[in-house]
């Protein structure tokens, strides 16, 4: 009798699950149709446990049991808190990634995605930049803390293969907008916060006050697209070194293109006025793409215009309960 290979469906963990990336991630599997027959997907929150602590993050582990794991979690901040307490957010995060890691490692797991961020790039350096220049030399002071604990994902992840064959890898998004995002003026992020500012403004017939001249130049990414990247990578994706996930360099786009077209899906016409005697902090980090588009040529990104009014649009209908 010839003996069948019996295929296990994937059960996945996603840890941060109730974040930005997570909830995207979350829609595309529940809605879009990205969860296939018999699998199983656990969106954990840090209500369910706090992966700072190695027993709760293996209790956890014991409770669900997953064959894949895809790591959002992490402590983070606004600037100055990230000024402020530089060694706060790196011991946690060291703590959290070890814990999640080796957990993963102890329980068998077949394959993890981890999510790092483009600030773990080198301060000083050239562009585009690509995946090969992660540690090629320090990353920006203000929060150097978070970034090396990122960093050292990539590390483990290397060491990971090296000694125990494990398919542990991990990617970069540029910066990440969406429904579900902290719009939070002070702590969010920038789009998310300028989405925030203008519809308060609009409401209150004041001005907007962007801090800053509005020069500096980023790449955003829909969070949806995010989602659908991120359960691509964990598909099909085989190395172990990252892959950058960003829109094209020709997409990147002004602090104040943005701010202009937050204010068209928002229909406010009042004054745009830029605060010059605020840091603009880096003037562009620009990413190349060119490594995701060899892999997935095909990916169609949201046109920023309709993602940006599909953000303001949720964040109007959801205002009471979203993250301000």
């Amino acid at each position: 009798m010839g003996s069948e290979i019996k295929v296990v469906p994937m059960r996945v963990l996603v840890t941060g699950g109730s974040g930005l990336v997570g909830k995207a991630i979350e829609h595309v599997v529940q809605e879009e149709g990205g969860k296939l027959e018999g699998e199983e997907w656990i969106f954990l929150s840090s209500k369910d446990a706090d992966l700072v602590d190695v027993g709760l993050t293996r209790a956890v582990f014991e409770k669900y049991r997953p064959t894949h794991v895809i790591h959002l979690a992490a402590k983070v901040g606004g600037l100055y808190l990230h000024m402020k307490e530089n060694l706060h957010f790196l011991r946690d995060n060291i703590k959290i990634n070890d814990n999640v890691l080796q957990t993963a490692h102890e329980m068998g797991v077949t394959k993890m995605v981890s999510c790092l961020s483009s600030c773990i790039f080198p301060d000083k350096t050239t562009y585009p930049i690509d995946e090969t220049m992660i540690h090629n030399g320090p990353p920006h002071d203000s929060n150097f803390g978070y970034s090396h604990a990122k960093r050292l994902i990539d590390v483990q992840n290397r060491a990971y293969y090296q000694q125990y064959g494990h398919r542990y890898t991990a990617v970069i998004p540029t910066n990440v907008f969406g429904p579900y995002d902290n719009f939070s003026i002070e702590n969010g992020h920038v789009l998310s916060a300028l989405v925030n500012k203008t519809y308060t403004a609009k409401k209150e017939g004041s001005p907007v006050n962007v801090c800053g001249s509005g020069a500096p130049r980023r790449q955003f990414i829909y969070s949806l697209d995010l989602g659908r990247l991120i359960v691509w990578v964990l598909r099909e994706y085989e190395e172990i070194d990252p892959i950058i996930l960003s829109v094209g360099e020709e997409e990147e786009l002004s602090i104040k293109e943005a701010e202009d077209l937050i204010a068209k899906a928002l229909d406010f016409t009042g004054k745009i006025q830029f605060d010059t005697t605020m840091s603009d902090g880096q003037m562009k980090k620009t990413a190349s793409n060119a490594k995701l588009r060899r892999y997935h040529p095909n990916f169609t990104f949201t046109p920023l215009n309709e993602a940006i009014k599909m953000t303001c649009d949720w964040f109007v209908a959801n205002y009471d309960n979203a993250r301000t």
